[in-house]
């Protein structure tokens, strides 16, 4: 949707790179010298500034030029000025795209993305989860907003977007966190457990305060703060060290399944991951069982649990003869090209 002030921002952006001087000596220029070539060529004015903005940008083509004596001083005039004018011209634009990019690099930028993601501290697990996002079609190009107390954005990534500093309101504000489909807080490194975690959760509490809309996924490291994470209104609570450990603990019982939980949890191109998707229409009111065989043989996906809602209680290899519904969503195992004709066969 267009600005209906654009043209009130146009002329600001014009006033503080000092480029309204530039355009009105350059416009003065185009206006007298046209005129007098006009005059003394006897050219229509069409011609004369046709020629004036050939000459003053230094292109030259040669159609028209001048053949008397004040014409080919008018020429002389526009050739100093144009050259001094636009090096003034071109240096101003390029220190606007200069300064534009180092401030984007040390973080001093905000953003009007919408439906974009946020990311809360920076540490390896935060440049695990972007490269794993790179990896999913869906998140490909999406825009993710990188909020740390860094120096400057740590890595290349053409979508990735930083802004320096704690997290706070008004670093949260400069990430547009209205506007943002999900707020992912991960604790700092620097900071022993405890105090991490009691920092992740008053971030959690200024998230929540400004946009509680935003789905907010938090990273623990202590099980005895999910009570608390949850009364600052978390979405979704990810307890680290509780997951590692007891991955640990299964790999030792039954040897081999942590390759598993890797594989689906990984992007990696060719790997079968978990996926959410509606019931399939046909079978809302029918047994999960139908539904289980259907997605099997249809899609070579197996669904392994069901979300009563897009947000609501997930039920772990549900009961064969419960009823499907049509606010109930299916989580699968499949590969990513059996997943995109699940959800084509969905919308037709």
């Amino acid at each position: 949707m267009i600005n209906k002030n654009w043209y009130k921002q146009a002329w600001k952006f014009l006033q503080r790179e000092n480029l309204d001087r530039v355009l009105l000596v350059i416009t003065i220029l185009v206006i007298f010298s046209s005129i007098t070539y006009s005059i003394v060529e006897n050219k229509t004015i069409i011609d004369s500034v046709w020629w004036t903005i050939v000459t003053v940008t230094t292109v030259g083509y040669g159609d028209i030029s001048p053949v008397t004596l004040p014409g080919r001083l008018v020429a002389i005039v526009n050739m100093i000025v144009g050259i001094g004018v636009l090096a003034i011209l071109s240096a101003s634009l390029a220190s606007f795209l200069v300064s534009k990019k180092i401030k984007e690099d040390l973080g001093m930028s905000a953003y009007k993305f919408e439906n974009h993601i946020i990311v809360c501290e920076w540490n390896y697990r935060a440049e695990v989860i972007i490269k794993e996002f790179r990896q999913d079609s869906d998140f490909k190009e999406a825009p993710i907003i990188l909020i740390a107390d860094i120096d400057r954005k740590p890595i290349e990534d053409e979508n990735l977007y930083f802004i320096k500093g704690k997290v706070s309101d008004e670093t949260l504000i400069r990430a547009n966190i209205n506007k943002a489909k999900t707020a992912i807080i991960l604790g700092d490194d620097k900071l022993e457990h405890n105090a991490r975690d009691a920092t992740t959760i008053l971030s959690t509490l200024i998230v929540e305060s400004l946009a509680s809309s935003v789905y907010t996924i938090v990273e623990l490291m202590n099980a005895a703060y999910i009570d608390t994470c949850k009364k600052a209104h978390a979405d979704e609570i990810i307890v680290s060290s509780h997951i590692s450990s007891m991955l640990i603990s299964q790999a030792a019982i039954n040897h081999g399944i942590t390759y598993v939980i890797s594989d689906l949890l990984s992007f990696q191109d060719g790997a079968n991951k978990l996926y959410k998707v509606p019931v399939p229409r046909s079978k809302i009111g029918m047994p999960f069982i139908e539904a289980f065989v259907h997605i099997k043989q249809t899609y070579q996906s197996t669904v392994v649990a069901l979300q009563k809602g897009l947000q609501g209680e997930v039920m772990c290899n549900p009961s064969n003869q419960y009823k499907l519904n049509n606010q109930d969503y299916l989580i699968i195992v499949a590969t990513e090209s059996s997943y995109q004709e699940i959800q084509k066969s969905h919308l037709r």
